[in-house]
Protein backbone atom coordinates (compact mmCIF):
# COMPACT_ATOMS: atom_id res chain seq x y z
CA UNK A 1 0.00 0.00 0.00
CA UNK A 2 2.81 2.42 0.89
CA UNK A 3 4.57 1.61 -2.35
CA UNK A 4 1.42 2.38 -4.36
CA UNK A 5 0.93 5.68 -2.54
CA UNK A 6 4.56 6.58 -3.17
CA UNK A 7 4.12 5.99 -6.89
CA UNK A 8 1.04 8.23 -6.94
CA UNK A 9 2.81 10.98 -5.04
CA UNK A 10 5.91 10.74 -7.19
CA UNK A 11 3.78 10.85 -10.33
CA UNK A 12 2.02 14.05 -9.28
CA UNK A 13 5.23 15.78 -8.23
CA UNK A 14 7.02 14.61 -11.33
CA UNK A 15 4.29 16.15 -13.45
CA UNK A 16 4.80 19.43 -11.60
CA UNK A 17 8.55 19.23 -12.09
CA UNK A 18 7.92 18.65 -15.78
CA UNK A 19 6.21 22.03 -16.07
CA UNK A 20 9.20 23.67 -14.40
CA UNK A 21 11.82 21.98 -16.59
CA UNK A 22 10.34 22.70 -20.03
CA UNK A 23 12.61 23.96 -22.79
CA UNK A 24 13.39 27.54 -23.84
CA UNK A 25 13.16 27.05 -27.60
CA UNK A 26 9.90 28.91 -28.20
CA UNK A 27 10.00 32.71 -28.37
CA UNK A 28 9.05 34.62 -25.22
CA UNK A 29 5.56 36.15 -25.02
CA UNK A 30 5.11 39.89 -25.48
CA UNK A 31 6.63 41.95 -22.72
CA UNK A 32 3.32 43.29 -21.47
CA UNK A 33 1.24 40.11 -21.59
CA UNK A 34 1.30 36.83 -19.72
CA UNK A 35 -0.29 33.41 -19.77
CA UNK A 36 -1.78 30.56 -17.79
CA UNK A 37 -0.88 26.95 -18.55
CA UNK A 38 -1.03 23.67 -16.74
CA UNK A 39 -1.69 19.95 -16.67
CA UNK A 40 -4.79 18.02 -15.56
CA UNK A 41 -4.47 14.56 -14.02
CA UNK A 42 -6.44 12.26 -11.75
CA UNK A 43 -5.56 11.11 -8.24
CA UNK A 44 -3.22 8.48 -9.70
CA UNK A 45 -1.29 11.04 -11.73
CA UNK A 46 -2.72 9.88 -15.10
CA UNK A 47 -3.22 12.82 -17.55
CA UNK A 48 -6.87 13.47 -18.38
CA UNK A 49 -7.78 14.22 -21.98
CA UNK A 50 -10.88 16.25 -22.89
CA UNK A 51 -11.31 18.10 -19.59
CA UNK A 52 -13.07 21.45 -20.03
CA UNK A 53 -10.97 24.36 -18.77
CA UNK A 54 -12.84 27.69 -18.41
CA UNK A 55 -11.11 31.04 -18.02
CA UNK A 56 -13.00 33.86 -16.23
CA UNK A 57 -11.99 37.44 -15.49
CA UNK A 58 -12.39 39.14 -12.10
CA UNK A 59 -16.09 39.80 -12.81
CA UNK A 60 -16.79 36.08 -13.50
CA UNK A 61 -17.22 36.75 -17.21
CA UNK A 62 -16.24 33.76 -19.35
CA UNK A 63 -13.32 34.71 -21.60
CA UNK A 64 -12.05 31.45 -23.12
CA UNK A 65 -12.76 27.74 -23.09
CA UNK A 66 -10.32 24.99 -24.06
CA UNK A 67 -10.07 21.20 -23.82
CA UNK A 68 -7.02 19.39 -22.52
CA UNK A 69 -4.87 17.43 -24.97
CA UNK A 70 -4.12 13.73 -24.84
CA UNK A 71 -1.33 14.57 -22.39
CA UNK A 72 -3.69 16.55 -20.14
CA UNK A 73 -2.17 19.91 -21.08
CA UNK A 74 -3.90 23.26 -21.58
CA UNK A 75 -2.79 26.86 -22.02
CA UNK A 76 -4.13 30.41 -22.33
CA UNK A 77 -1.63 32.72 -24.04
CA UNK A 78 -1.32 36.50 -24.53
CA UNK A 79 -3.43 37.44 -21.51
CA UNK A 80 -3.58 41.04 -20.35
CA UNK A 81 -2.31 41.71 -16.80
CA UNK A 82 -5.34 40.88 -14.66
CA UNK A 83 -6.75 38.58 -12.00
CA UNK A 84 -8.33 35.44 -13.44
CA UNK A 85 -10.28 32.37 -12.34
CA UNK A 86 -9.82 28.84 -13.71
CA UNK A 87 -12.53 26.15 -13.51
CA UNK A 88 -11.79 22.59 -14.65
CA UNK A 89 -14.53 19.97 -15.08
CA UNK A 90 -14.66 16.44 -16.43
CA UNK A 91 -17.32 13.72 -16.30
CA UNK A 92 -17.09 11.42 -13.24
CA UNK A 93 -14.98 13.98 -11.32
CA UNK A 94 -15.80 16.90 -9.06
CA UNK A 95 -14.95 20.24 -10.69
CA UNK A 96 -11.89 22.16 -9.48
CA UNK A 97 -11.82 25.94 -9.04
CA UNK A 98 -8.93 28.36 -8.52
CA UNK A 99 -9.48 32.10 -8.02
CA UNK A 100 -7.16 35.11 -7.81
CA UNK A 101 -4.62 33.86 -10.36
CA UNK A 102 -2.55 36.97 -10.93
CA UNK A 103 -1.09 37.38 -14.42
CA UNK A 104 1.62 40.01 -14.62
CA UNK A 105 3.57 41.26 -17.66
CA UNK A 106 6.01 38.62 -18.84
CA UNK A 107 4.71 36.03 -16.37
CA UNK A 108 3.21 32.60 -16.95
CA UNK A 109 1.24 30.97 -14.14
CA UNK A 110 1.75 27.20 -14.05
CA UNK A 111 -1.12 25.13 -12.65
CA UNK A 112 -1.22 21.52 -11.50
CA UNK A 113 -4.85 20.31 -11.54
CA UNK A 114 -5.77 17.16 -9.64
CA UNK A 115 -9.27 15.80 -10.29
CA UNK A 116 -10.88 13.33 -7.90
CA UNK A 117 -14.31 11.96 -7.03
CA UNK A 118 -14.15 13.42 -3.51
CA UNK A 119 -11.67 16.31 -3.43
CA UNK A 120 -10.41 18.11 -6.54
CA UNK A 121 -7.74 20.78 -6.28
CA UNK A 122 -5.63 23.19 -8.30
CA UNK A 123 -2.11 24.11 -7.20
CA UNK A 124 -0.33 27.20 -8.49
CA UNK A 125 3.37 26.76 -9.35
CA UNK A 126 5.27 29.97 -10.16
CA UNK A 127 9.03 29.67 -10.74
CA UNK A 128 11.79 31.42 -12.65
CA UNK A 129 13.59 29.80 -15.60
CA UNK A 130 16.22 27.38 -14.43
CA UNK A 131 15.07 27.57 -10.83
CA UNK A 132 15.66 24.27 -9.10
CA UNK A 133 14.64 25.18 -5.58
CA UNK A 134 11.45 23.14 -5.94
CA UNK A 135 13.39 19.96 -6.69
CA UNK A 136 15.58 18.93 -3.78
CA UNK A 137 18.42 16.43 -4.08
CA UNK A 138 16.22 13.85 -2.38
CA UNK A 139 13.52 14.14 -5.04
CA UNK A 140 16.11 14.04 -7.83
CA UNK A 141 17.37 10.74 -6.42
CA UNK A 142 13.80 9.37 -6.20
CA UNK A 143 13.00 10.31 -9.82
CA UNK A 144 16.20 8.74 -11.10
CA UNK A 145 15.75 5.53 -9.13
CA UNK A 146 12.05 4.93 -9.89
CA UNK A 147 11.68 3.54 -13.39
CA UNK A 148 7.91 4.09 -13.44
CA UNK A 149 8.35 7.84 -13.22
CA UNK A 150 11.13 8.30 -15.79
CA UNK A 151 8.75 8.67 -18.78
CA UNK A 152 7.22 11.85 -17.30
CA UNK A 153 10.59 13.58 -17.64
CA UNK A 154 10.25 13.60 -21.44
CA UNK A 155 9.66 16.95 -23.10
CA UNK A 156 6.04 17.78 -23.97
CA UNK A 157 5.59 20.14 -26.96
CA UNK A 158 2.15 21.21 -25.71
CA UNK A 159 3.54 23.49 -23.02
CA UNK A 160 6.19 26.16 -23.07
CA UNK A 161 7.30 27.93 -19.93
CA UNK A 162 9.93 30.19 -21.49
CA UNK A 163 9.91 33.75 -20.37
CA UNK A 164 8.62 33.01 -16.89
CA UNK A 165 9.60 35.85 -14.59
CA UNK A 166 7.68 35.03 -11.46
CA UNK A 167 9.31 35.13 -8.05
CA UNK A 168 11.39 32.11 -7.10
CA UNK A 169 10.09 29.65 -4.57
CA UNK A 170 11.21 30.24 -1.04
CA UNK A 171 11.68 26.59 -0.25
CA UNK A 172 9.64 26.99 2.93
CA UNK A 173 6.69 24.71 3.59
CA UNK A 174 5.08 27.25 5.93
CA UNK A 175 4.65 30.30 3.68
CA UNK A 176 4.25 30.51 -0.09
CA UNK A 177 2.93 32.80 -2.83
CA UNK A 178 3.87 35.90 -0.84
CA UNK A 179 3.05 39.13 -2.67
CA UNK A 180 2.52 42.72 -1.72
CA UNK A 181 2.46 46.37 -2.65
CA UNK A 182 3.69 49.59 -1.02
CA UNK A 183 2.28 52.89 -2.26
CA UNK A 184 3.04 56.53 -1.55
CA UNK A 185 0.38 58.95 -2.80
CA UNK A 186 -0.42 62.64 -2.75
CA UNK A 187 -3.20 64.98 -3.88
CA UNK A 188 -4.06 68.59 -4.59
CA UNK A 189 -5.02 71.22 -2.03
CA UNK A 190 -8.29 72.28 -3.65
CA UNK A 191 -11.22 73.63 -1.68
CA UNK A 192 -13.30 70.51 -2.34
CA UNK A 193 -11.94 66.98 -1.98
CA UNK A 194 -13.44 63.59 -1.31
CA UNK A 195 -13.04 62.05 2.12
CA UNK A 196 -9.76 60.27 1.45
CA UNK A 197 -6.24 61.20 2.57
CA UNK A 198 -4.58 63.74 0.29
CA UNK A 199 -1.17 62.42 1.33
CA UNK A 200 -0.73 58.86 2.44
CA UNK A 201 1.34 55.72 2.60
CA UNK A 202 -0.41 52.40 2.07
CA UNK A 203 0.73 48.80 2.09
CA UNK A 204 -0.76 45.34 1.56
CA UNK A 205 0.90 41.99 2.15
CA UNK A 206 -0.71 38.65 1.25
CA UNK A 207 0.68 35.17 1.78
CA UNK A 208 -0.37 31.53 1.98
CA UNK A 209 0.61 29.39 4.92
CA UNK A 210 0.31 25.63 5.14
CA UNK A 211 -0.92 25.57 1.56
CA UNK A 212 -4.63 26.37 1.75
CA UNK A 213 -4.71 29.24 4.28
CA UNK A 214 -4.62 32.77 2.86
CA UNK A 215 -3.73 35.70 5.11
CA UNK A 216 -3.62 39.35 4.08
CA UNK A 217 -2.71 42.46 6.08
CA UNK A 218 -3.11 45.99 4.72
CA UNK A 219 -2.92 49.50 6.09
CA UNK A 220 -3.21 53.14 5.14
CA UNK A 221 -1.57 56.16 6.81
CA UNK A 222 -2.75 59.63 5.84
CA UNK A 223 -2.10 63.19 6.94
CA UNK A 224 -4.02 66.33 6.06
CA UNK A 225 -1.72 69.28 5.52
CA UNK A 226 -4.76 71.55 5.86
CA UNK A 227 -6.14 70.43 9.21
CA UNK A 228 -2.82 69.05 10.54
CA UNK A 229 -4.56 65.83 11.55
CA UNK A 230 -3.56 62.21 10.83
CA UNK A 231 -5.66 59.27 9.77
CA UNK A 232 -4.99 55.56 9.72
CA UNK A 233 -6.71 52.31 8.79
CA UNK A 234 -5.76 48.64 9.15
CA UNK A 235 -7.34 45.48 7.80
CA UNK A 236 -6.67 41.78 8.33
CA UNK A 237 -8.40 39.13 6.23
CA UNK A 238 -8.31 35.35 6.30
CA UNK A 239 -9.77 32.64 4.09
CA UNK A 240 -9.17 28.94 3.57
CA UNK A 241 -9.49 26.97 0.37
CA UNK A 242 -11.93 24.09 0.69
CA UNK A 243 -12.44 21.16 -1.67
CA UNK A 244 -12.72 22.56 -5.18
CA UNK A 245 -13.53 26.13 -4.12
CA UNK A 246 -12.60 29.01 -1.85
CA UNK A 247 -13.92 29.04 1.67
CA UNK A 248 -15.53 32.03 3.40
CA UNK A 249 -13.38 35.10 3.97
CA UNK A 250 -13.34 36.99 7.27
CA UNK A 251 -12.15 40.61 7.46
CA UNK A 252 -11.50 42.88 10.41
CA UNK A 253 -11.09 46.59 9.60
CA UNK A 254 -10.24 49.42 11.99
CA UNK A 255 -10.08 53.13 11.12
CA UNK A 256 -9.18 56.17 13.19
CA UNK A 257 -9.40 59.75 11.95
CA UNK A 258 -8.69 62.96 13.85
CA UNK A 259 -11.14 65.63 12.72
CA UNK A 260 -10.40 69.37 12.74
CA UNK A 261 -11.03 71.28 15.99
CA UNK A 262 -14.03 72.97 14.39
CA UNK A 263 -15.79 69.60 14.47
CA UNK A 264 -15.86 69.81 18.28
CA UNK A 265 -17.17 73.35 18.03
CA UNK A 266 -20.06 72.11 15.87
CA UNK A 267 -21.13 69.62 18.54
CA UNK A 268 -20.32 71.37 21.81
CA UNK A 269 -20.65 74.97 20.69
CA UNK A 270 -17.04 75.90 21.42
CA UNK A 271 -13.49 75.08 20.34
CA UNK A 272 -11.96 72.05 22.01
CA UNK A 273 -8.42 71.70 23.30
CA UNK A 274 -7.87 68.43 21.44
CA UNK A 275 -9.10 67.25 18.05
CA UNK A 276 -12.14 64.92 18.16
CA UNK A 277 -11.61 61.37 16.95
CA UNK A 278 -13.76 59.33 14.56
CA UNK A 279 -13.27 55.57 15.03
CA UNK A 280 -14.82 52.72 13.06
CA UNK A 281 -14.60 48.96 13.59
CA UNK A 282 -15.97 46.51 11.04
CA UNK A 283 -16.11 42.70 10.98
CA UNK A 284 -17.06 41.29 7.58
CA UNK A 285 -17.87 37.79 6.38
CA UNK A 286 -18.24 37.01 2.69
CA UNK A 287 -18.68 33.74 0.84
CA UNK A 288 -20.02 32.34 -2.40
CA UNK A 289 -21.31 28.97 -3.51
CA UNK A 290 -22.55 27.32 -6.67
CA UNK A 291 -26.03 26.00 -6.01
CA UNK A 292 -26.08 24.34 -9.44
CA UNK A 293 -23.81 24.39 -12.51
CA UNK A 294 -25.61 27.52 -13.72
CA UNK A 295 -26.56 29.19 -10.41
CA UNK A 296 -24.05 31.04 -8.23
CA UNK A 297 -24.80 32.82 -4.96
CA UNK A 298 -22.54 35.43 -3.37
CA UNK A 299 -23.45 36.67 0.07
CA UNK A 300 -22.11 38.21 3.23
CA UNK A 301 -22.68 40.74 5.96
CA UNK A 302 -20.75 43.20 8.09
CA UNK A 303 -21.07 44.25 11.72
CA UNK A 304 -19.98 47.86 12.12
CA UNK A 305 -19.42 50.19 15.03
CA UNK A 306 -18.86 53.95 14.56
CA UNK A 307 -17.76 56.17 17.45
CA UNK A 308 -17.73 59.97 17.32
CA UNK A 309 -19.04 61.42 20.61
CA UNK A 310 -21.92 58.93 20.12
CA UNK A 311 -21.67 55.25 19.21
CA UNK A 312 -23.63 53.52 16.45
CA UNK A 313 -23.80 49.76 15.91
CA UNK A 314 -25.46 48.18 12.89
CA UNK A 315 -25.46 45.14 10.60
CA UNK A 316 -25.36 45.23 6.80
CA UNK A 317 -26.27 42.03 4.90
CA UNK A 318 -26.00 41.65 1.13
CA UNK A 319 -26.36 38.99 -1.56
CA UNK A 320 -26.05 38.55 -5.31
CA UNK A 321 -27.49 35.69 -7.37
CA UNK A 322 -26.13 34.93 -10.86
CA UNK A 323 -28.07 32.60 -13.15
CA UNK A 324 -26.30 31.60 -16.38
CA UNK A 325 -28.88 31.25 -19.15
CA UNK A 326 -26.32 29.83 -21.53
CA UNK A 327 -22.70 30.10 -22.50
CA UNK A 328 -22.74 33.86 -23.03
CA UNK A 329 -25.67 35.33 -21.10
CA UNK A 330 -26.78 35.61 -17.51
CA UNK A 331 -29.40 37.09 -15.20
CA UNK A 332 -28.31 38.76 -11.95
CA UNK A 333 -30.26 39.75 -8.84
CA UNK A 334 -28.86 41.57 -5.82
CA UNK A 335 -29.84 43.01 -2.47
CA UNK A 336 -27.80 45.29 -0.22
CA UNK A 337 -28.65 46.87 3.11
CA UNK A 338 -26.72 49.37 5.19
CA UNK A 339 -23.35 50.23 3.74
CA UNK A 340 -22.99 48.98 0.13
CA UNK A 341 -20.56 46.03 -0.01
CA UNK A 342 -17.23 47.17 -1.40
CA UNK A 343 -16.28 43.55 -2.11
CA UNK A 344 -18.90 43.37 -4.88
CA UNK A 345 -18.95 46.78 -6.54
CA UNK A 346 -15.30 47.82 -6.18
CA UNK A 347 -13.54 47.58 -9.53
CA UNK A 348 -9.77 47.36 -9.19
CA UNK A 349 -8.73 50.43 -11.15
CA UNK A 350 -5.13 49.55 -10.47
CA UNK A 351 -5.45 46.14 -12.12
CA UNK A 352 -2.74 44.79 -9.85
CA UNK A 353 -4.53 41.91 -8.16
CA UNK A 354 -6.14 41.35 -4.79
CA UNK A 355 -3.58 43.34 -2.79
CA UNK A 356 -4.16 46.61 -4.63
CA UNK A 357 -7.88 45.94 -4.75
CA UNK A 358 -7.83 45.70 -0.97
CA UNK A 359 -6.22 49.14 -0.76
CA UNK A 360 -8.90 50.55 -3.03
CA UNK A 361 -11.68 49.46 -0.67
CA UNK A 362 -9.74 50.36 2.48
CA UNK A 363 -9.04 54.02 1.65
CA UNK A 364 -12.55 55.59 1.70
CA UNK A 365 -13.86 56.73 5.06
CA UNK A 366 -17.54 55.91 5.85
CA UNK A 367 -19.95 58.69 4.93
CA UNK A 368 -20.66 60.26 8.33
CA UNK A 369 -22.65 63.45 8.98
CA UNK A 370 -24.27 65.33 11.86
CA UNK A 371 -27.97 65.85 12.58
CA UNK A 372 -28.97 67.98 15.57
CA UNK A 373 -25.55 67.47 17.06
CA UNK A 374 -25.68 63.66 16.80
CA UNK A 375 -23.63 61.48 14.51
CA UNK A 376 -25.42 59.88 11.56
CA UNK A 377 -24.17 57.33 9.04
CA UNK A 378 -25.35 57.21 5.44
CA UNK A 379 -27.18 53.94 4.84
CA UNK A 380 -29.07 52.54 1.88
CA UNK A 381 -31.32 49.64 0.98
CA UNK A 382 -31.40 48.58 -2.65
CA UNK A 383 -32.88 45.87 -4.86
CA UNK A 384 -31.43 45.33 -8.30
CA UNK A 385 -31.96 43.08 -11.33
CA UNK A 386 -29.60 42.88 -14.27
CA UNK A 387 -29.00 41.10 -17.56
CA UNK A 388 -25.75 40.49 -19.45
CA UNK A 389 -25.10 38.92 -22.85
CA UNK A 390 -21.83 38.49 -24.72
CA UNK A 391 -22.08 38.44 -28.52
CA UNK A 392 -18.68 38.02 -30.09
CA UNK A 393 -16.60 41.10 -29.35
CA UNK A 394 -19.36 43.17 -27.75
CA UNK A 395 -21.36 42.84 -24.55
CA UNK A 396 -24.87 44.12 -23.91
CA UNK A 397 -26.07 44.63 -20.35
CA UNK A 398 -28.94 46.34 -18.55
CA UNK A 399 -30.16 46.80 -14.98
CA UNK A 400 -33.01 48.32 -13.00
CA UNK A 401 -32.95 49.15 -9.29
CA UNK A 402 -34.89 50.57 -6.38
CA UNK A 403 -32.93 52.35 -3.65
CA UNK A 404 -33.81 54.11 -0.41
CA UNK A 405 -31.10 56.27 1.20
CA UNK A 406 -31.17 57.75 4.69
CA UNK A 407 -28.84 60.42 6.14
CA UNK A 408 -27.43 61.23 2.71
CA UNK A 409 -24.01 62.82 3.28
CA UNK A 410 -23.25 65.53 0.69
CA UNK A 411 -20.09 67.62 0.45
CA UNK A 412 -20.69 71.37 0.82
CA UNK A 413 -18.30 74.21 0.14
CA UNK A 414 -19.00 77.62 1.65
CA UNK A 415 -20.93 76.18 4.57
CA UNK A 416 -19.74 78.99 6.84
CA UNK A 417 -22.47 81.09 5.18
CA UNK A 418 -24.97 79.26 7.38
CA UNK A 419 -23.21 80.32 10.54
CA UNK A 420 -22.68 78.00 13.51
CA UNK A 421 -24.68 74.82 13.00
CA UNK A 422 -24.93 71.43 14.62
CA UNK A 423 -25.76 69.89 11.22
CA UNK A 424 -22.43 70.54 9.50
CA UNK A 425 -19.47 68.23 10.00
CA UNK A 426 -16.06 69.56 8.88
CA UNK A 427 -14.36 67.57 6.16
CA UNK A 428 -11.10 66.02 7.30
CA UNK A 429 -8.90 66.86 4.34
CA UNK A 430 -10.21 70.19 3.03
CA UNK A 431 -12.07 73.36 3.92
CA UNK A 432 -15.38 71.75 2.94
CA UNK A 433 -18.22 70.52 5.13
CA UNK A 434 -20.41 67.41 5.18
CA UNK A 435 -24.13 68.21 5.03
CA UNK A 436 -26.91 65.78 5.99
CA UNK A 437 -29.43 66.04 3.15
CA UNK A 438 -31.98 63.75 4.82
CA UNK A 439 -33.53 60.75 3.10
CA UNK A 440 -34.84 60.00 -0.36
CA UNK A 441 -36.08 57.10 -2.50
CA UNK A 442 -35.29 56.60 -6.16
CA UNK A 443 -35.90 54.23 -9.06
CA UNK A 444 -33.30 53.95 -11.80
CA UNK A 445 -31.97 51.98 -14.72
CA UNK A 446 -28.92 51.66 -16.94
CA UNK A 447 -28.27 50.05 -20.33
CA UNK A 448 -24.75 49.69 -21.69
CA UNK A 449 -22.90 48.38 -24.73
CA UNK A 450 -19.24 47.37 -24.50
CA UNK A 451 -17.06 46.68 -27.54
CA UNK A 452 -13.58 45.17 -27.75
CA UNK A 453 -11.36 47.20 -30.07
CA UNK A 454 -8.58 44.72 -30.69
CA UNK A 455 -6.59 42.86 -28.07
CA UNK A 456 -5.68 45.86 -25.93
CA UNK A 457 -8.62 48.28 -25.93
CA UNK A 458 -12.26 48.26 -24.82
CA UNK A 459 -14.90 50.93 -25.31
CA UNK A 460 -18.31 51.22 -23.69
CA UNK A 461 -21.27 53.58 -23.67
CA UNK A 462 -24.16 53.62 -21.19
CA UNK A 463 -27.48 55.41 -20.94
CA UNK A 464 -28.96 55.79 -17.46
CA UNK A 465 -31.86 57.37 -15.65
CA UNK A 466 -32.01 57.88 -11.92
CA UNK A 467 -33.47 59.95 -9.15
CA UNK A 468 -31.84 63.29 -8.39
CA UNK A 469 -31.99 65.96 -5.69
CA UNK A 470 -32.94 69.48 -6.78
CA UNK A 471 -33.47 72.82 -5.03
CA UNK A 472 -37.09 73.96 -5.10
CA UNK A 473 -36.38 77.71 -4.96
CA UNK A 474 -32.83 78.66 -5.91
CA UNK A 475 -33.52 82.39 -5.69
CA UNK A 476 -34.34 82.51 -2.00
CA UNK A 477 -31.42 82.72 0.41
CA UNK A 478 -31.38 80.06 3.10
CA UNK A 479 -30.19 80.85 6.59
CA UNK A 480 -30.03 77.44 8.24
CA UNK A 481 -29.48 73.80 7.43
CA UNK A 482 -33.12 73.01 8.23
CA UNK A 483 -34.26 75.63 5.70
CA UNK A 484 -31.89 74.18 3.09
CA UNK A 485 -33.10 70.65 3.76
CA UNK A 486 -36.72 71.79 3.34
CA UNK A 487 -35.95 73.09 -0.18
CA UNK A 488 -34.50 69.79 -1.40
CA UNK A 489 -36.82 67.79 -3.64
CA UNK A 490 -36.48 64.50 -5.54
CA UNK A 491 -36.53 64.70 -9.34
CA UNK A 492 -35.25 62.78 -12.37
CA UNK A 493 -31.99 62.96 -14.29
CA UNK A 494 -30.75 61.19 -17.40
CA UNK A 495 -27.14 60.72 -18.41
CA UNK A 496 -24.89 59.25 -21.08
CA UNK A 497 -21.51 57.85 -20.05
CA UNK A 498 -18.68 56.91 -22.41
CA UNK A 499 -15.62 54.96 -21.29
CA UNK A 500 -12.41 53.78 -22.93
CA UNK A 501 -9.96 51.41 -21.24
CA UNK A 502 -6.95 49.51 -22.44
CA UNK A 503 -3.27 48.74 -22.42
CA UNK A 504 -0.55 50.38 -24.52
CA UNK A 505 1.55 47.39 -25.72
CA UNK A 506 4.79 49.32 -26.22
CA UNK A 507 4.89 51.23 -22.94
CA UNK A 508 2.74 48.98 -20.75
CA UNK A 509 0.48 51.91 -19.79
CA UNK A 510 -2.92 50.89 -18.44
CA UNK A 511 -5.65 53.52 -18.60
CA UNK A 512 -9.35 54.07 -17.97
CA UNK A 513 -10.99 57.29 -19.17
CA UNK A 514 -14.68 58.17 -18.89
CA UNK A 515 -16.97 61.16 -19.31
CA UNK A 516 -20.61 61.60 -18.37
CA UNK A 517 -23.02 64.00 -20.07
CA UNK A 518 -25.88 64.89 -17.72
CA UNK A 519 -28.14 67.67 -16.47
CA UNK A 520 -25.89 69.64 -14.12
CA UNK A 521 -28.80 71.48 -12.47
CA UNK A 522 -29.50 68.56 -10.16
CA UNK A 523 -27.69 66.68 -7.44
CA UNK A 524 -27.42 62.94 -8.26
CA UNK A 525 -25.48 60.74 -5.83
CA UNK A 526 -24.15 57.81 -7.85
CA UNK A 527 -25.82 54.44 -7.41
CA UNK A 528 -23.36 51.59 -6.95
CA UNK A 529 -24.49 48.85 -9.33
CA UNK A 530 -24.01 45.31 -8.07
CA UNK A 531 -25.02 43.63 -11.34
CA UNK A 532 -23.08 45.80 -13.80
CA UNK A 533 -19.37 46.10 -14.48
CA UNK A 534 -19.72 49.72 -15.60
CA UNK A 535 -20.25 52.38 -12.94
CA UNK A 536 -21.46 55.94 -13.39
CA UNK A 537 -19.07 58.77 -12.57
CA UNK A 538 -19.85 62.48 -12.87
CA UNK A 539 -17.83 64.53 -15.36
CA UNK A 540 -14.38 63.65 -16.69
CA UNK A 541 -12.44 60.89 -14.95
CA UNK A 542 -9.05 59.36 -15.72
CA UNK A 543 -7.02 56.58 -14.10
CA UNK A 544 -3.53 55.71 -15.36
CA UNK A 545 -0.92 53.12 -14.35
CA UNK A 546 2.54 53.46 -15.85
CA UNK A 547 5.36 50.92 -15.29
CA UNK A 548 8.69 52.53 -14.46
CA UNK A 549 12.08 50.94 -15.19
CA UNK A 550 13.42 49.56 -11.95
CA UNK A 551 17.07 48.65 -11.37
CA UNK A 552 16.98 47.99 -7.64
CA UNK A 553 18.28 44.89 -5.99
CA UNK A 554 14.90 43.75 -4.64
CA UNK A 555 12.58 41.60 -6.79
CA UNK A 556 9.58 43.61 -7.87
CA UNK A 557 8.51 46.46 -10.10
CA UNK A 558 7.68 50.16 -9.86
CA UNK A 559 4.54 51.85 -11.14
CA UNK A 560 3.34 55.42 -11.20
CA UNK A 561 -0.40 55.97 -10.78
CA UNK A 562 -2.71 58.91 -11.40
CA UNK A 563 -6.37 59.15 -10.38
CA UNK A 564 -8.29 62.22 -11.58
CA UNK A 565 -11.96 62.30 -10.59
CA UNK A 566 -14.47 64.83 -11.88
CA UNK A 567 -11.57 66.75 -13.37
CA UNK A 568 -13.78 69.60 -14.68
CA UNK A 569 -15.58 70.01 -11.32
CA UNK A 570 -19.03 69.39 -12.78
CA UNK A 571 -22.29 68.53 -11.03
CA UNK A 572 -22.03 71.21 -8.32
CA UNK A 573 -25.44 72.55 -7.31
CA UNK A 574 -25.35 76.25 -6.32
CA UNK A 575 -27.31 77.44 -3.27
CA UNK A 576 -27.84 81.04 -2.14
CA UNK A 577 -27.22 81.71 1.55
CA UNK A 578 -27.30 84.78 3.76
CA UNK A 579 -23.52 84.70 4.14
CA UNK A 580 -22.71 84.04 0.47
CA UNK A 581 -23.02 81.38 -2.19
CA UNK A 582 -22.60 77.68 -1.43
CA UNK A 583 -22.25 74.55 -3.57
CA UNK A 584 -23.46 71.02 -2.95
CA UNK A 585 -21.33 68.33 -4.61
CA UNK A 586 -21.98 64.55 -4.39
CA UNK A 587 -18.79 63.79 -6.38
CA UNK A 588 -16.15 66.42 -5.59
CA UNK A 589 -13.15 67.01 -7.79
CA UNK A 590 -10.13 65.02 -6.70
CA UNK A 591 -6.61 64.93 -8.16
CA UNK A 592 -4.32 62.24 -6.86
CA UNK A 593 -1.13 60.51 -7.86
CA UNK A 594 1.27 58.03 -6.36
CA UNK A 595 4.18 55.67 -6.72
CA UNK A 596 3.77 51.92 -6.07
CA UNK A 597 6.32 49.18 -5.50
CA UNK A 598 4.79 45.77 -6.28
CA UNK A 599 6.47 42.51 -5.35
Amino acid sequence: MNARMSVKTVGVLAGTMLLVSLGDAAPAPPTYSGGILGMVSNASGIPQMGAAVLLYNRYDRLLQRVLTTEKGAFSFAALAPEVYTIRVSLASFLPALKRNIVVQPGMQSLLNVNLATVFSSIQLVAVTPGDSSLMSEEWKWVLRSASVTRPVLRFLPDLNASGVTARPATGSSWFSSTRGVVRVSGGDQGSVLSTEPDLGTAFALATCFLGANHLQVSGNFGYSSYSRTPSTAFRTSFRRELAGREGPEVRLTMRQVYLPLRAGAAVFGGMQESAPVLRTLSATLKDDTRLTDSLRFEYGFSLDSVTFFDRLNYASPYGRLTYELGKNQALLFSYASGVPPAELFARDREGGGQTQGDLTTLAPIPRVSLRSGHIRLQRSQSWEAGYRRVMGTHTVSAAVYSEAVSNAAVTMTGGQGLGASEDLLPDVFSESWIFNAGQYHTLGYMASLAQKLGDHMDAAVAFAGSGALTIQDKASAVGSTDALRALIRTGRRHSITARVSGLAPRTGTQYVASYQWADLASLAPAHLYLTQSMQEATGLNLQVRQPIPYFGGLPGRLEATADLRNLLAQGYLPVSAAGGRMFLAPNPRSLRGGLSFIF
